[in-house]
């Protein structure tokens, strides 16, 4: 079976191959996987086959058919679907069944495709930990809080998956887990019908198995125009500038000394990698960005603490309780401060196409308690610019390494250009 999320809607569109075929393959898999890796919240296989079959019905209508005819797709379960419940990886949640579906799920439709399940979350996409295993040691962790789309591409339980980002929520689960994530620039993906934490950092993003198909999902989901569904070819190396740390944190030698070697592949191969220092006020980046989302996290939460609050898991509630002694005057400083931030970080990309960095310390940790450090992601989450992550190699134990890239705002289709010409250097799969 083709693994290729474009070579398989190809496959449908053309009647190579029936979207009810494809189905049962995946479903096939899914048993196959799914007691191992854990990443379905909500997932009924005759629902699924149903839906493919309709899909074929309208193959041999005559009728139309979107780019994405015939393709499941796996959406978390922070995101309304009308047809599935939709639970928040919280048991305050436990059997919300939306009325209807996120304005994201209503894209995927009017692209041919069709909701496969719902995929895990952590709790309300915060830091709480739920059941999925990363699919490469079921003892590490997938990552979070986007850990169960992240693991069923990987696992091959499905060609592509919906997740979202507020604080490396896209970047850090795929890179953990071996897959492309992709998350375009703040506002491109519509929101609507996605539970809020931090409604100024809050963006949706894409896992799949290669940067191609990661463009062809986005495209399908973002603002029409804004993200061209086929990366063009670049007309020589892209120039890229390295950061090899971020300065609230710091890489694991191991790691260092991996992207240190992928860098040197990269410009053996053509590619500029100086490196970048951050400046004033970028340093700033992480308290800014804890401030917004604490602030607005914990108002979006406080009602359901002040009545559930032992419902809440103790990393939750710490953090609604430190949200709440935020005053609105340090809130209005830190926006103000974001803007800054974005304006200085935009200027990193004068001399270069794209940024490149680790998307995490390391590896995946080995444990089930954490979803790892995003810090890494932060400057990228608060400025709200495109990036996106690529496997590149293994850990000696046998995890996958990614390597980050980011770019400036409006520039997707520029940064899918580049990570597609770094792909097809490094020239590596991690996927499970």
């Amino acid at each position: 079976m083709k693994s290729g999320l474009r070579e398989n809607a190809a496959a449908i569109r053309s009647g190579k191959l029936s979207s009810r075929g494809y189905c049962e393959r995946l479903l096939g898999k899914i048993r196959e996987r799914e007691p191992r890796v854990q990443a379905w919240a909500a997932f009924d296989a005759s629902r699924a086959l149903a839906l493919a079959q309709a899909c074929d019905g309208k193959r041999g209508s005559g009728a139309a058919l979107g780019p994405l005819h015939g393709i499941p797709v796996g959406v978390k379960d922070i995101i309304d679907t009308a047809d599935l419940p939709t639970e928040m990886g919280s048991p305050v949640f436990a059997g919300n069944r939306p009325a209807a579906n996120a304005a994201v799920v209503e894209c995927l439709l009017a692209a041919g495709a069709y909701v496969l399940g719902k995929t895990v979350t952590t709790e309300v996409a915060f830091l709480h930990p739920g059941k999925t295993r990363n699919p490469r040691n079921p003892a590490h962790t997938p990552g979070g809080s986007s850990s169960g789309s992240a693991a069923a591409v990987a696992a091959g339980m499905v060609p592509g998956a919906i997740g979202t980002q507020t604080n490396g929520s896209v970047i850090r689960p795929a890179a953990f887990c071996g897959v492309v994530g992709f998350k375009p620039g703040f506002g491109l993906v519509p929101i609507e019908g996605v539970l809020p934490f931090s409604p100024a950092l809050d963006q949706l993003g894409v896992f799949t198995r290669s940067v191609a198909d990661a463009a062809a999902l986005a495209a399908a989901i973002a603002a029409p125009g804004s993200i061209s569904a086929e990366v063009g070819k670049e007309s020589g190396a892209p120039r890229i500038a390295f950061l090899a740390n971020f300065p609230w944190n710091k890489a694991d030698p191991d790691a260092a000394a991996h992207l240190t070697a992928v860098l040197a592949r990269l410009a053996a191969a053509g590619a500029s990698a100086g490196e970048l220092a951050l400046e004033a006020p970028l340093p700033d980046a992480k308290r800014v960005h804890r401030t917004i989302m604490l602030y607005e996290g914990a108002r979006q939460h406080s009602a359901r603490q002040a009545t559930q609050r032992a419902s809440l898991s103790p990393e939750l509630n710490a953090a609604i309780d430190e949200g709440l002694g935020i005053s609105d005057e340090d809130y209005a400083r830190a926006l103000g401060a974001a803007g800054g931030i974005r304006k200085r970080a935009s200027d990193l990309f004068d001399h270069c196409d794209v940024v490149a960095s680790l998307p995490a310390p390391g590896a995946a940790p080995a444990s089930l308690d954490t979803t790892g450090d995003p810090s890494f992601c932060t400057l990228w989450s608060l400025t709200g610019f495109p990036s996106i992550t690529i496997p590149t190699g293994l850990s000696a134990a046998g995890l996958p390494f990614g390597l980050q890239l980011a770019a400036r705002a409006g520039a997707e289709d520029r940064l899918l250009r580049a990570a597609q010409w770094c792909e097809s250097v490094v020239a590596f799969s991690a996927s499970a």
